[in-house]
């Protein structure tokens, strides 16, 4: 009689799927643009899902490895993971098509959407749909402070950090990239010493309930490696990507100083370069800047242009692409504005998205030194830390601009803080606000459905005229 299997015999290694040509990839790319709802942590999920459980392009292993190296640098982690990935698997063409399509679906929706905030935005049923959608907003961010709270504040030392960076922006106004800064210097120090706090958590996961393990994928255990060539060719595209960002900045500080186009191009130069921490935390810092130093556009807008965001494809950041399109719409003085507008959408856009390119193609071929740089890795753990502050911060400012219709800003020396009026409470945004946190909370319902059930409930207040 034959014995039966040892349960205990490790199965044999599953042989790794045909390796894709650039178009193969191209379609798979552009099946995740078009899944890419729901943030970072819902857009990583994707990826994962794609091409570590179903087309086993890259294991687990590898799939972490690349996430925590796009975690170390400036901008939105998805898009630069997907980039990463592309470059990994068809070096900087590869790149190019992940990189590019991840953002497109994106970019045309929120075009679309604001060009219709602009030329219908006062219209009964579409200004219910955002009054709808501010309330479910907030309770987006809210349970986005504690994801991002759950994962980051894992000592009592980071949770000091926390605190004090919600004190520094709610109370005392101090810029996000100061900080950003000061949490860096706090982490690289505390690393530097050996403190046991500043060791680097592992980013936002991913939610697999099989494991892949990285030899029986396409790109194997040793990925990353490239020729010398292939790393010559990510450099050259790297300069060429900083290039292609910094030339029209530099051409319309020449020849439009001062002007809204520029005032545009610089600030969203200088988000790219400190977006620690994902789109929430600089959000905090768009609404501080957009719409308090600036003028762009009110806390209202603000809330609707992020409203855009959470409903459409690409990542959560394109609404940086509204905040530009009108503060270009309102302040360029053309007889053109929604020309203007899609002028400064775009440039926004532009600048936010090259820098990505260029870190990715500079520093991919030093993926494994930054990884192991224990200090380096002890700096982003303070900023993610300092980030749950940032991100409270922005919970409430969303929670003062959406439930109350008045604000008392208070100026006493270095204190620099905005405060509801209680008399001026808006109960049918409040009623929607509880009811999203409901929903979000205790029922567990996933981001589309708490969106289109508080845009629908907007409408129908309208049209019974509660709202």
């Amino acid at each position: 009689m034959m014995d039966a299997p040892d349960d205990k015999t490790p199965a044999a290694p599953m042989a790794p799927p045909a390796y894709p040509t650039l178009s193969d990839a191209t379609r798979v790319w552009a099946r995740i643009a078009a899944l890419s709802f729901g943030g970072p942590a819902g857009q990583i999920a994707v990826m994962h899902r794609i091409l570590v459980e179903e087309k086993r392009w890259l294991g687990d292993g590898r799939f972490l490895h690349a996430l925590n190296f796009c975690m170390l640098l400036p901008g939105p982690e998805a898009q630069q993971l997907a980039t990463y990935i592309g470059w990994l698997m068809h070096g900087v063409r590869g790149a190019l098509v992940a990189g590019i399509l991840f953002i497109l679906p994106g970019v045309a929706a929120i075009m679309a959407l604001s060009w219709i905030y602009a030329i219908w935005g006062e219209v009964g049923l579409v200004s219910g749909m955002f009054f709808g959608l501010k309330a479910a907003v907030l309770a987006i961010v809210a349970q986005a402070v504690i994801r991002v709270g759950r994962r980051a504040l894992e000592s009592a030392g980071l949770r000091v950090i926390a605190a004090a960076s919600f004190v520094a922006i709610f109370a005392f106004g101090v810029p996000f990239p100061v900080i950003v800064l000061a949490a860096a210097v706090v982490g690289w120090v505390g690393a530097a010493a050996g403190l046991a706090i500043f060791r680097a958590a592992g980013g936002h996961g991913t939610a697999g309930a099989r494991h892949v393990h990285d030899a029986e994928t396409l790109l194997g255990e040793e990925a990353g490696e490239r020729d010398l060539a292939g790393r010559a060719a990510a450099r050259r595209a790297g300069l060429v990507a900083l290039a292609l960002w910094l030339l029209p900045v530099g051409v319309l500080l020449l020849i439009a100083p001062g002007s809204v186009f520029t005032d545009i191009a610089v600030f969203f130069s200088q988000l790219a370069v400190l977006t620690f921490g994902g789109a929430y935390a600089v959000l905090a810092w768009v609404a501080q800047e957009a719409v308090g130093t600036y003028g762009w556009l009110a806390p209202g807008e603000m809330l609707d242009g992020l409203a855009m965001a959470e409903t459409t494809p690409g990542p959560l950041i394109m609404v940086l692409q509204f905040v530009g399109f009108v503060g270009a719409f309102r302040e360029a003085g053309w007889t053109a504005p929604l020309l203007a507008g899609t002028l400064g959408g775009l440039l926004a856009t532009w600048v936010t998205f090259a820098p990505c390119f260029a870190w990715i193609f500079l520093g991919a071929p030093w993926m494994e030194r930054l990884r192991a740089n224990a200090i380096l890795s002890g700096a982003l753990t303070a900023v993610t830390a300092a980030v749950v502050g940032v991100i409270l911060n922005l919970a409430l400012w969303f929670a003062v601009h959406v439930v109350w219709r008045e604000v008392l800003r208070i100026e006493a020396g270095p204190l620099s803080l905005e405060l509801p009026v209680l008399g001026s409470i808006d109960w049918a945004a409040a009623a929607l606000t509880v009811l999203a946190m409901l929903a979000v909370f205790r029922f567990g319902l996933g981001t589309a459905t708490v969106l289109g059930g508080a845009a629908a409930a907007g409408v129908a207040l309208h049209l019974t005229g509660l709202a």
